[in-house]
Parts: structure tokens; C-alpha cells; sequence
């Protein structure tokens, strides 16, 4: 590519973000203070990924210019410096920067480590990312099990209210606050809400000695009803032919969903072990024919996803609602499970005003489709009020999206939230075999590094957890010492492109300017 033409292509660029910028303002105008650059910036770079980059990059090496590639954080600064140092190469006179709020590379880094730090409280700047560390119900019997975490390097405790009761994470939050008075540890508290849970009904087929079966057999291509009614389970039948002579059925914790589901959607169960598609509905039921299966049975209770149906379900149950002002009481940070969309921000925020909770950091977890194609939305919600992060709970989410897209759609979200100055957490599965076994995979260790570039990474329970928490300290350590962020391609994002004209009322181009 010529240098004439990337200096006429990414001058155009440019100036759509400059022509736009009013537009930004008006849409950054609730934005919390400490947010209104960093929301402007993530606006700027929406605009900037509707454009596929990837042309310019090999001939921006060429010229010895720097590439697009680490431009998240500060994207006028960088795409003005870059389209200026062409015209110095061609002879041409530069123009003064646009009298627009413009951030550096150093002012970018900057807000970044400022919000990771107020969202997680941390007072030592020994290294960047924090380790949070998922507590067992045993923890709310054994202070010296918390403490030993903390010992090994746990920095965040979390404590997930899908599982135990109240007393159980009241005895937790009164070990940690003992531990942290007792010594140095300034270990803080993160309380998972538990959301609405897409899960089978439980299943108890009869047997003959008096006993029960939670579960049913599955088969692909075989025929099973989804019901709102009540129901213990039915497994289907078979002649010797292997042709079904009686559809089996389940039920579903969560019956509201049945009316949400429309033909040849799917429903993945058992974190998509077993997949199938919706082949007929009623009022009360939808038949489903199994399309896909790597498990032969079908057990009680396990999860459902559906990634794609819009649900017509509260983000926040019940239930969660109940225990927001133990929440709020006690934690220094509270995340969001099954946000989808702007108005779920919106409502949570409303419910965290009831109780004047108006400076707890709030974490948005995407865990489904939905989430991840609304994120510039969440995001600018979210920075309505500070602090806030983000979650990227990659076991839904890769089971919605499909596992062949699960590391594109992480680093996307990263990429986003580097915009947007927000810290992420690095979820699901991290270190997971070394927690349960004692031994890591080469696999777990490359997935460690890639973590790195988020701003917490979160291991799970197991009986050798400090083992895991003792590595994954070690190799933060050497990590941050080699890099911060990192350089990508930048083809255009699917997500930007659909955000900006909502946003900006502009469509973006289909080509590369």
C-alpha cells in the first residue's frame, strides 16, 4: 500500500472521530467523573474497530510508523500521532490536534491502574494483577484454611451465594475481617450473586428395590419434551429396531423459559454435552430432538443454555434481592451474574441506591451471548457509577458462543474493557487440574500467561488450591516484568460495528475505509 494511500485512508478514520465527537459527549454525559474520559475513549474506539485495519499494519512497519495495534487505551492520541508522522515522511505540513479531549499512552496506563486499584482496594503495588481465590464451605468451619490462602497469595476472597446459606458466609466474612485485623493481610471480600438458574427439574424415575434414578438416557436423534409442568422425569423407549416408541420428558427449575423458546432454537445441557434443537411447542412444552451427544445420560439438575433465546427473565431473582443488604453490608465488591443488557445495569444500580450502597464495586460478569453482544452498552451503564469491572466467565460463555470462539470473544472483551479503562477478571477453569490433582497441564500454565493480560485472574476450590495459588503468584511475577497488554491485528469487530450505530447513528463500512 502506498504511503499516499494509508495517509488519505487513516486520515478519514480520524476525522470520523472527530466529526463524531460531539455525539460521544452527549452519549458520555452520565458517566460517572472519574469515567467521562475513559467513556469517551471507548466510544472512539468503537468507532475506530467498525474499520477492518488489518491492510495497514505490514505497510505501517514498512515506513517504521507504529501500528494501530496497542491502541486501545488511547485512540485519537495514537491514530493523530500515526497519520501525522506520514505527512512528515511525505514532506507534508501537520495539522494541529482537534480541540478534543485527547489521552496518552502514559495517561491511558495510567487510568487503568488507578481503576484496577480503587475497584480492588489495593494498597501495595507489588504486582498488577490480582489472585482471587473462590472459598469452599469449609471455610466457614476452618479460619486457619482462609488464612493459609492468604499466606500462599490470595488477595480477593470470593465467596459465591449460589452455594451455603447466610450463616455459613457470615462465619466467612468474620474470619477474614479476624485475619485481616490479627495481620497484614488486607484480604477483600467479593460476593457472587447468584442470579436466575437455567437448570433440569430433579429427576427420580422409580426403580424396582425402592429406589430412584436422577437421571435418563440420551441418544442423538431422540425425541424428549420439555415441560413447565411438574414432573419427575420420563426416559423415552425403544424397540429392537432402535425406533423411538415413547418420548421421554424432563422439567425445568425455571418454567418462564418455555415461553421464550421458538422453533429451531437450541438447548445445550450439561455445559454442552449433550445439544439438541427445539422441533415443535405448545402453551406448556417444547419437543426437542438431540442433535448432538458426548454423554448418555441426561442428569438431574444440570444446567441449560440457550444461546439463542432472548429471555424475558429478571437479572436479579428474588432471592438475590433478599440477600443485597447482607451484600452490601459486608462486601467490598459484588458481582453481577445473567446481565444482558443496559436496563439490567440500570436495575441493579437502583437496588444498590435502596441501600446506600452507592461505592460498592459492582463486577459485570458475561457468561452468556447475549451479555457479550450488549458489552459496549453495559460498559458505558456501568460507568455510571465507579468503581466497576468486568468478568469474562468463560465456562457459560463458551458453551453459548461455541469453544471454537471462546478465545476470539475473550480477547475482544479485553481489547473492549482496555478502552474503556476497566479491570477484568480472568475466570473458569483457571489452573483447574492443579487445584484437583496437584499436577498442571502445559495447556492450564499457557492459559495462566494469557490471563496476564486481564487485571485479577480467579482460581476455583480444590484440595490442593495453594498449591495453584502459590504458582499462579509465581508466574505473575515473571510475566509482568516481560509485558503489558499486548499488539493485535485489528480486522473489524462485529460488536463495534453494531454498537456505533445505536450510539452515533452512523453505519459503518463493510470494507477496509
Amino acid at each position: 500500500m502506498t504511503i499516499e494511500r494509508l495517509s488519505t485512508d487513516l486520515t478519514e478514520i480520524l476525522q470520523c472521530i472527530i466529526d463524531n465527537d460531539p455525539k460521544i459527549i452527549e452519549t458520555v454525559t452520565l458517566v460517572h467523573q472519574n469515567y467521562r474520559l475513559s467513556a469517551k475513549n471507548l466510544c472512539r474506539y468503537l468507532l475506530l474497530r467498525s474499520y477492518d485495519l488489518r491492510n495497514y499494519h505490514d505497510s505501517l512497519s514498512d515506513y517504521g510508523v507504529s501500528s494501530l495495534a496497542t491502541s486501545e487505551g488511547y485512540v485519537y492520541s495514537n491514530l493523530y500521532n500515526v497519520v501525522n508522522n506520514l505527512k512528515l515522511i511525505q514532506g507534508l505540513p501537520i495539522e494541529a490536534p482537534s480541540p478534543i479531549e485527547i489521552i496518552g499512552y502514559k495517561k491511558s496506563k495510567k487510568l487503568l491502574k488507578h481503576n484496577t486499584r480503587k475497584l480492588f482496594k489495593a494498597k501495595d503495588k507489588k504486582h498488577f494483577v490480582r489472585i482471587m481465590v473462590t472459598l469452599p464451605e469449609e471455610a466457614a468451619k476452618d479460619k486457619s484454611l482462609i488464612k493459609s490462602l492468604a499466606v500462599s497469595g490470595m488477595e480477593i476472597a470470593r465467596i459465591n451465594l449460589s452455594h451455603g446459606n447466610l450463616a455459613q458466609w457470615t462465619k466467612m466474612v468474620a474470619y477474614i475481617q479476624e485475619i485481616n485485623r490479627e495481620t497484614s493481610h488486607n484480604i477483600i471480600i467479593y460476593m457472587d450473586l447468584a442470579g436466575p438458574k437455567l437448570r433440569i427439574a430433579p429427576i427420580e424415575i422409580p426403580r424396582k428395590k425402592k429406589t430412584f434414578k436422577n437421571s435418563i438416557s440420551v441418544r442423538k436423534d431422540e425425541h424428549i419434551i420439555l415441560t413447565r409442568h411438574s414432573t419427575k422425569g420420563k426416559a423415552s423407549k425403544f424397540n429392537k429396531h432402535h425406533k423411538q416408541t415413547k418420548i421421554g420428558e424432563i422439567g425445568v427449575l425455571l418454567p418462564e423459559i418455555i415461553d421464550d423458546l421458538q422453533i429451531n432454537h437450541r438447548v445445550l445441557f450439561d455445559d454442552g454435552m449433550i445439544e439438541s434443537v427445539v422441533v415443535s411447542k405448545t402453551t406448556d412444552s417444547v419437543r426437542l430432538r438431540i442433535t448432538k451427544c458426548y454423554k448418555s445420560k441426561l442428569a438431574s439438575e444440570k444446567g441449560i443454555n440457550l444461546p439463542d433465546t432472548k429471555l424475558n427473565l429478571p437479572a436479579l431473582t428474588e432471592r438475590d434481592i433478599e440477600n443485597l443488604p447482607f451484600v452490601c453490608e459486608y462486601a467490598d465488591i459484588v458481582g453481577y451474574s445473567f446481565v444482558r443488557t443496559a436496563s439490567d445495569v440500570r436495575f441493579l444500580q437502583k437496588q444498590l441506591n435502596i441501600h446506600n450502597a452507592k461505592d460498592i464495586g459492582v463486577v459485570y460478569k458475561i457468561e452468556n451471548k447475549e451479555a457479550f453482544e450488549n458489552i459496549p452498552f453495559i460498559l458505558l451503564e456501568g460507568m455510571k457509577s465507579a468503581p466497576m469491572g468486568v468478568m469474562i466467565a468463560r465456562g457459560d460463555l463458551a458453551v453459548e458462543i461455541g469453544f471454537e470462539r471462546s478465545s476470539e470473544v475473550q480477547n475482544e472483551i479485553l481489547w473492549l474493557c482496555e478502552a474503556a479503562h476497566v479491570p477484568v477478571i480472568w475466570a473458569t477453569q483457571v489452573l483447574e487440574n492443579l487445584a484437583k490433582t496437584g499436577i498442571p497441564t502445559r495447556a492450564e500454565i499457557s492459559d495462566v500467561v494469557q490471563g496476564v493480560h486481564a487485571e485479577c485472574i480467579m482460581l476455583n476450590k480444590g484440595p490442593f488450591i495453594n498449591d495453584a495459588v502459590v504458582l499462579l503468584k509465581n508466574i505473575l511475577a515473571r510475566m509482568e516484568a516481560h509485558s503489558f497488554k499486548k499488539k493485535n491485528a485489528f480486522r473489524a469487530l462485529k460488536v463495534a460495528r453494531n454498537a456505533v450505530n445505536p450510539l452515533f447513528g452512523i453505519v459503518s463500512p463493510n470494507r477496509s475505509i
